[in-house]
């Protein structure tokens, strides 16, 4: 089964393994020492994120490396600069109106009360 790079990211585990492997290349084993989690949980984790095309395993010797392959994260930035642009640009709209609104305000005379 193929998986989209959005289910990957979406469990805290797996965003750290990513994380971790960002960084360097790393046994299968080192990884699983680094969580409170069971070997075959990561093995889980791990299988996912190959699945979804983050990291690849490759086997040195008899020890087997998992390496990132951070490109398909590009699919997670498209997606969110979409929003970014839409968001900005609502909030441009409203820093213009209330920069206009602050205006409108200095501009009207101010009422003088009588004092009594």
């Amino acid at each position: 089964m193929r998986r989209d790079v959005f289910q990957a990211i979406a469990d805290p585990t797996r965003r750290a393994i990513i994380n971790m492997i960002a960084h360097q290349s790393l046994n299968l084993n080192s990884v699983a020492e680094s969580f409170d989690i069971s070997r075959p949980a990561i093995s889980k984790h791990i299988k996912i994120l190959t699945q979804c095309g983050l990291i690849t395993i490759k086997q040195q010797g008899r020890e087997r490396y998992c390496e990132a392959k951070l490109q398909k994260l590009n699919e997670v930035s498209q997606w969110i600069e979409q929003y970014r642009v839409f968001w900005t640009g609502k909030l441009d709209a409203l820093e213009n109106f209330l920069a206009l609104e602050d205006t409108d305000n200095n501009m009207k005379p101010v009422k003088k009360t009588k004092r009594k």
